[in-house]
C-alpha cells in the first residue's frame, strides 16, 4: 500500500485508506496548522525521535466514552484521602517534560525536543492544556493534551507518586463530562486506560463522534486554570 507524503500543503488524505497499523501519512511538520489539521480530520503524531514525523489513524481507536469512566474502589479510596490538589494549566511544560523523561517499555521516548515545544506551541495558543496533581508543592503527575470545539486528544501521563496521574485523569474527566465534552480520546490501549474504563472503537466510530463534537460548541481556548473551583466542585 502506497503512503501518503506530505508536502506544504496541510491536506491529509481520507484515515480510510491508513495501512493496517493504522500508518496514514508521513513528513510534513509539527507547526501549529498541521497538529490541528491532524486533529480534527482523525490523526496524531506518534513517531521515536530521530525518525520521519509519522502520522496515524488506527482502525481501532482507544477512546474514553463521555459516561464511561470506571472508578475502583481502591480509587475511590485513594480520592478520598485527597492526597494530590489537582490543578488546570499551571504547570504545562513541567508536565510534557514529565511525561518525556517517564520510563518506557523498551526505552526511548517519542516525546522529542520538537514535540515538546510543538505542544507548548499549542499551549500558548490555548488549545493544548495541562492537568496537575500536587503533592504539598510537588508535582507528583499529570497529564497533557489538546481540546478542540467539545473533544479532549489525550497525549501523554505520567506520574512519580502513586496513583497521581489517576487521580489527575478521574477528576479532569468528571470536568469534562460536566462541561459537556464528548468523548475523551486516548489513541491506543493499554491495560492502564483500560482499567479507567477506556474503550477499543471501531475509526469508524470515533469519526463519526468527533465530527459531531468538533463543532457541538466552540473550542474553550485560553488559559483553563480559571475552571478550577468548577473542577473542584464537578471532577
Amino acid at each position: 500500500m502506497k503512503i501518503h507524503l506530505l508536502d506544504a500543503d496541510l491536506h491529509f488524505p481520507p484515515v480510510e485508506v491508513a495501512e493496517e497499523h493504522g500508518l496514514l501519512a508521513v513528513g510534513g511538520d509539527l507547526s501549529p496548522a498541521r497538529l490541528l489539521a491532524a486533529y480534527e480530520h482523525g490523526a496524531f503524531p506518534w513517531f521515536m525521535e530521530g525518525d520521519p514525523i509519522l502520522w496515524w489513524a488506527p482502525a481501532e481507536r482507544a477512546v474514553l466514552p463521555a459516561e464511561g469512566l470506571k472508578v475502583s474502589k481502591s480509587m475511590r479510596n485513594e480520592l478520598n484521602r485527597n492526597r494530590y490538589r489537582v490543578t488546570l494549566d499551571r504547570a504545562f511544560e513541567r508536565v510534557i517534560r514529565g511525561c518525556q523523561s517517564a520510563p518506557r517499555d523498551g526505552g526511548g521516548t517519542w516525546i522529542s525536543e520538537d514535540i515538546v515545544r510543538a505542544y507548548i506551541s499549542l499551549h500558548e495558543l490555548g488549545v493544548a492544556h495541562s492537568v496537575e496533581a500536587w503533592e504539598g508543592d510537588q508535582l507528583a503527575g499529570g497529564l497533557y493534551g489538546v481540546s478542540l470545539g467539545r473533544m479532549f486528544f489525550g497525549e501523554s501521563m505520567f506520574s512519580t507518586s502513586t496513583n497521581a496521574s489517576k487521580v489527575a485523569f478521574v477528576k479532569f474527566v468528571r470536568w469534562l463530562s460536566f462541561r459537556g465534552f464528548g468523548p475523551v480520546d486516548c489513541q491506543i490501549m493499554n491495560d492502564h486506560l483500560a482499567s479507567l474504563g477506556v474503550q477499543s472503537w471501531p475509526r469508524e466510530d470515533f469519526q463519526i463522534k468527533l465530527e459531531h463534537f468538533l463543532y457541538k460548541a466552540p473550542t474553550l481556548k485560553g488559559n483553563w486554570t480559571a475552571f478550577e473551583d468548577e473542577l473542584a466542585a464537578h471532577g
